[in-house]
């Protein structure tokens, strides 16, 4: 009898050769590798051969799930941090600041609306549903972020920059909910949640996200210029900064997940040798590339046909609303006025509707989903969340990962190179 762990490795072996090979063929197919993962998933799950099952004895192992995507996100949001090249300001990161303070926000309530009159959920369960999934996901969206450190588009910024920040500015939302589920007197807690929760983490997450990657940068400068490390190790101390980062912030109870974002642009900034934090991020995507085909296969053998048809209305109304309705509208709404930075106009039309369309979910509502899983949340209702975030996440990864490559290749082609540009400087220095 073959140990069904080899006969994982065997079908993960073959994926990554047929999807490393074949990915000059794919990558012009409007087809994201995302779905083949999750087809494969599918494959591998109790419908087919049953390689591998987090639902065993209808027990779901949500901290293995929490686990594999909380890294995924960790090293994402890292990745996204360390590819923006621009100088912190009101002007330059207006874009961002809108998609955060403003959309963010809508999406949320927008969603616990539909949560509460037309789910039926007490208003606990539906912030915990709007907070799931507003945040659009920083793993899968990598065919519409920014490409490489000189790419200065304004569309692929904002998205870059939304998915970095949103995976973490939505955990106080997700606490808030889950405080909400425990105790529905919310004078007991809502104070402490304003305290620590929304001031305390946000504010501990940037400032511990500064101090550690300063320090690694530093240390690391000094030991290179006494002994050099091995070129072949070098690179790990991208991944050392992002585990440290992320672990000293959650000690002190501050949001990893925004630390860790902040610590990619602190490094990109901190060296003086460009091609340090270059191919710190080559280092990186690699990595990430690689636990996204492990989180989308273990999403694959989760999904289940009996449940999913029993909220499939539930979840198509979510869906339906969130993708053509939520999304777009917030989008538009809070952009209103917006100019780009390097030419002050206003920005382009096409370009915010490709802003609304572009909301991608994906591992970060799934972290957040098994999060809510070993905080509190159980039963019918955890049921109905968890089976409406699947179905959400699994169209996304269809619908967007088609629509991305035709999308984008109109983007740069009609709108983004016909675009008339004063020049963005390239580097920090040139700002000042």
């Amino acid at each position: 009898m073959i140990d069904i762990y080899i006969l994982d490795l065997l079908v993960i072996g073959l994926l990554l050769l047929t999807v490393t090979l074949g990915s000059g063929w794919i990558s012009r197919l409007p087809l994201s590798f995302a779905l083949i993962y999750l087809v494969v998933g599918i494959f591998l799950g109790p419908y087919a051969f049953g390689l591998i099952n987090l639902r065993a004895a209808e027990t779901f192992n949500a901290e293995v799930l929490e686990r594999i995507t909380e890294l995924v996100v960790i090293i994402s949001v890292f990745s996204c941090g360390l590819k923006i090249v621009r100088p912190l300001g009101l002007r330059t990161w207006n874009i961002t600041i809108r998609l955060i303070a403003l959309l963010m926000p809508i999406s949320i309530f927008a969603i616990a609306l539909v949560g509460k009159y037309i789910l039926g959920m007490d208003w606990a369960g539906a912030i915990l549903l709007g907070a799931i999934l507003a945040p659009t996901d920083p793993v899968l969206a990598s065919e519409v972020q920014l490409t490489d450190v000189k790419d200065r588009d304004e569309l692929r910024f904002g998205l870059t920059s939304e998915g970095g920040l949103n995976d973490a500015l939505a955990f106080p939302f997700v606490y808030f909910a889950i405080h909400a589920l425990k105790d529905n007197n919310w004078n007991n807690w809502l104070k402490n949640w304003v305290l620590v929760d929304l001031i305390w983490a946000i504010l501990a997450g940037i400032v511990m996200g500064i101090i550690i990657a300063r320090a690694v940068v530093w240390v690391d400068r000094k030991i290179q210029r006494v002994r050099p490390a091995d070129s072949l190790m070098e690179d790990f101390v991208a991944l050392g900064t992002i585990l440290l980062t992320y672990s000293l912030t959650e000690i002190v109870n501050g949001y990893g997940f925004l630390a860790v974002f902040v610590a990619g642009l602190v490094v990109q900034r901190s060296y003086r040798n460009p091609e340090k934090p270059l191919a710190q991020l080559e280092f990186i995507e690699r990595i990430e590339k690689l636990l996204e085909i492990g989180t989308i296969l273990v999403l694959g053998t989760i999904l289940l046909v009996e449940p999913m048809v029993n909220y499939a209305v539930q979840s198509l109304i979510v869906t339906v609303l969130l993708f053509l309705v939520i999304r777009p509208l917030g989008t538009w709404v809070s952009t209103i006025g917006m100019r780009s930075p390097d030419s002050n106009r206003k920005t382009d039309g096409r370009t915010r509707l490709l802003l609304g369309w572009f909301g991608i979910r994906g591992v970060g509502s799934l972290y957040y989903l098994a999060y809510a899983f070993g905080n509190g949340l159980k039963g019918e209702l955890g049921e109905q969340i968890a089976w409406i975030t699947y179905t959400v996440i699994v169209i996304s990864v269809i619908i967007h990962g088609v629509s991305s490559t035709p999308l984008m290749n109109w983007y740069e082609r009609d709108v983004a190179a016909k675009k008339p540009k004063k020049q963005m400087p390239a580097t920090i220095d040139e700002f000042e």
